[in-house]
């Protein structure tokens, strides 16, 4: 009788696969012929008799066949060979040194092989030296004490039981929002560690004298006179309140001249007793080091992620499979959150129906059709980039008017100059809360896939975030090196209106990070508490479509990632910027986690929290790449201040790094030099693209491995319901 497979097709005649027996020493493989060996022995005559041949029938091994081109594999014999206890006591010894020190009840094998494995190991012990067996005894002992501090310390984890708590409650996708900003919590700790131990601390020390420092000043050579002068508008005398309030907001005044902005660290070197300190190399080199730091731990974090939606990128039949039998989130435990689970799904599987329609559709677009959506989408593109270019147009006036005229408004009207150094701000907030609103209403008339239109507006919400920063630093760039009328001749920047244009680009970057975080708790307060209000106290049906607003991840996400990239960029300008990012983002935490419960509902389209998680990080990525920019430019290209700073005796920051260099011995510099010339620089990019190749070309194969993997699954399903047609055969005929 002709066997079928899963759908019902006939499967080829059958053929031999003869499979000669394996060496009495050698372990058994897997092969896709007996993939269902252990149930071969319902095939077996009495007797001892030989395996019928209907196991050579199976459809996993006429494709391996198929695959060999006919020829046969000598593969060892998994039937039919005694062996028993002797031979899996012979057989333990040969097995890969990382199986042999695992446990034995971490081995992939049956529970009666385990305890043959176990009696041979206590065998095998009973005959070893003293010596050996307290090595033994004590590494295992030390092995089950660190996993006990491993244990322990999950109990020390930052946030757990709240992170734990929304996860029940809310699923994973959201959860892992909250994760991600512990991550940056974490991450802005270890920056300010680093900066404060490198360059905050020293500096303390030795202005005040503590360990018997001394302070080494070094007047700037070769520079006019007129460009050693920096007057820090700090508060002399009895002044009003607000005025502390108003230098509180915006980092000027008693502020500019404390350890948080650039112009504090006007020294050359640190003596502690008989050691020197060289702050000027040790300011650069911490902000190398928080900059690499930074984007070796998001490559580590990403790198898990990178695996799973490259070992995940089923096809559809795939997707819906895994909707159906693996989509619910056993995490949830609140009934609300359940039944919005239930509804999301079904979501799910009616939005990846309507893509497939919609894939359809396109497909069978005529000619007419599809010249009028092109010329729609690239009516819609061009009042993207016009909304984009009125946004970037907007900051660069508003910056430059706020700089030429903050320092010009009488103290008096300290609330005009508040609000004249606040627009910048101010412009950039409404950029980023008007802009994405658009977007996603121009968005629906471009007629994408449902998935496609959220990764676009997320893209271009991204890009609008993101370059409205890149926007506000070339405005203050343009008039830091605003040449016009001999303005910087001296110099070498405007040192009129930026006599220490460091600190001011710090304070930007202050005022920034504090409106955004005044932002997020206005909107806290004063919108979702009042919505949720509402929505509880009043029954009219508009204000209940309006109130119920989701917990968008997408959106919150952006808005951190906005903010730290604010933080990278202010670090190099404003040393203990980290320090007030993370108790921002500490403050933030616990205002999200009361405006979800209370106030908000998860979101219809959940993402689910492995994707979610690369996502993250590719965009917090991105921002990091983006903050190397402006920090390149600003050490490399741009001037150093003469009147303040570490670096005032240099032409730029970078100069410091040749400057060191040629205080080595004569061998180490020409070492040294030789690494940064095209002689050693080209082939060294040689060798990274033949890495980077062959890194690409291992992932290729390691997706063909889990693509035959699937197949060898779908084959497993057919194996399984060929051997149980003929055991419902055999039964039938006895």
């Amino acid at each position: 009788m002709e066997g079928r497979d899963g759908s019902g097709a006939e499967l080829p005649p059958p053929r031999r696969c003869e499979l000669p027996a394996a060496p009495a020493r050698r372990p058994p493989t897997r092969s896709p012929c007996l993939s269902l060996a252990g149930l071969s022995v319902l095939a077996e005559e009495p007797h001892g008799a030989a395996p019928v041949d209907f196991l050579q029938e199976l459809p996993s091994c006429q494709s391996a066949r198929r695959r060999r081109g006919g020829t046969q594999e000598r593969r060892p014999a998994l039937l039919g060979t005694g062996g028993g206890r002797g031979a899996a006591a012979r057989a333990l010894p040969q097995e890969g040194g990382e199986l042999a020190d695992r446990p034995v009840r971490e081995h992939p094998k049956c529970m009666a092989d385990k305890r043959r494995a176990r009696d041979f190991q206590q065998a095998d012990t009973e005959r070893l030296s003293r010596w050996k067996k307290w090595r033994r005894t004590s590494s295992k002992s030390l092995k089950k004490a660190l996993n006990e501090v491993k244990g322990l310390s999950s109990y020390l984890v930052l946030w757990r039981q709240d992170i734990h708590s929304i996860e029940g409650k809310f699923g994973t996708g959201i959860q892992s929002y909250f994760s991600f900003l512990r991550f940056l919590v974490l991450l802005n700790i270890i920056i300010f560690i680093l900066m404060f131990s490198f360059v905050t601390l020293p500096t303390i020390i030795s202005k005040y004298g503590i360990f018997n420092s001394t302070i080494a000043y070094i007047s700037p050579k070769n520079i006019e006179a007129i460009c050693t002068i920096y007057e820090p508008s700090g508060n002399k005398g009895l002044v009003y309140f607000y005025t502390y309030l108003k230098d509180l907001l915006s980092g000027t005044g008693f502020l500019e001249v404390t350890s948080l902005f650039y112009g504090y660290y006007s020294i050359d070197a640190v003596w502690i007793s008989i050691m020197r300190y060289n702050l000027p190399l040790a300011y650069l080199l911490a902000t190398f080091a928080y900059l690499a730091l930074s984007f070796l731990w998001i490559i580590k974090r990403s790198v898990e992620g990178f695996k799973h939606n490259l070992v995940h990128d089923a096809d559809p039949f795939q997707s819906y499979c895994n909707k159906v039998f693996a989509g619910w989130d056993f995490c949830i435990t609140d009934p609300n959150a359940a039944r919005l689970k239930h509804r999301s799904l079904q979501y799910e599987l009616q939005m990846d129906l309507q893509e497939e329609k919609l894939k359809q559709k396109i497909a069978e677009r005529s000619v007419e059709e599809r010249l009028r959506i092109y010329s729609l989408r690239t009516f819609i593109n061009i009042i993207v980039i016009a909304i984009l270019s009125g946004c970037f147009y907007s900051i660069y006036r508003v910056t430059v008017f706020s700089q030429e005229n903050s320092n010009d408004i009488d103290n008096a009207n300290s609330q005009v100059n508040l609000l004249v150094q606040y627009l910048p701000s101010i412009v950039i907030t409404l950029a980023n809360f008007i802009a994405p609103l658009i977007f996603s209403f121009l968005i629906g008339f471009e007629d994408y896939t449902p998935a496609f239109e959220i990764k676009l507006t997320l893209l271009r919400c991204v890009f609008v975030r993101l370059a409205n920063i890149g926007v506000l630093l070339f405005s203050l760039w343009s008039q830091i090196s605003d040449c016009g009328s001999d303005k910087c001749k001296p110099c070498g920047y405007n040192y009129k209106l930026y006599p220490c244009w460091e600190s001011d680009v710090g304070q930007e970057m202050y005022k920034l990070m504090i409106f955004d975080f005044i932002v997020i708790l206005a909107l806290a307060l004063f919108v979702d508490f009042p919505r949720k209000l509402l929505v509880t106290h009043c029954s009219c049906k508009l204000v209940q479509w309006f109130g119920h607003k989701e917990f968008e991840i997408s959106d919150n996400v952006l808005e951190i990632i906005y903010g730290q990239t604010i933080c990278w960029i202010g670090t190099f300008f404003s040393p203990l910027l980290p320090a007030i990012a993370t108790i921002k983002y500490f403050i933030i935490f616990y205002v999200k986690k009361i405006v979800l419960i209370h106030t908000r509902k998860p979101a219809a389209r959940p993402i689910r929290a492995s994707s979610s998680n690369f996502f993250f990080l590719v965009v917090l990525l991105i921002g990091l790449l983006l903050a190397f920019i402006p920090l390149g430019v600003s050490i490399a290209r741009i001037p150093s201040s003469k009147a303040c700073g570490p670096f005032r005796n240099f032409n730029t920051s970078w100069e410091v790094i040749p400057d060191t260099i040629l205080q080595f011995p004569t061998g180490l510099q020409k070492v040294l030099f030789s690494m940064a010339s095209e002689a050693f620089a080209v082939p060294f990019f040689v060798i990274l693209c033949i890495i980077m190749f062959y890194v690409i070309a291992l992932a290729r194969a390691h997706k063909r491995v889990v693509e035959q993997l699937r197949e060898q699954l779908v084959l497993e399903s057919r194996d399984k319901m060929f051997l149980i047609r003929k055991i419902a055969e055999a039964q039938r005929y006895p």
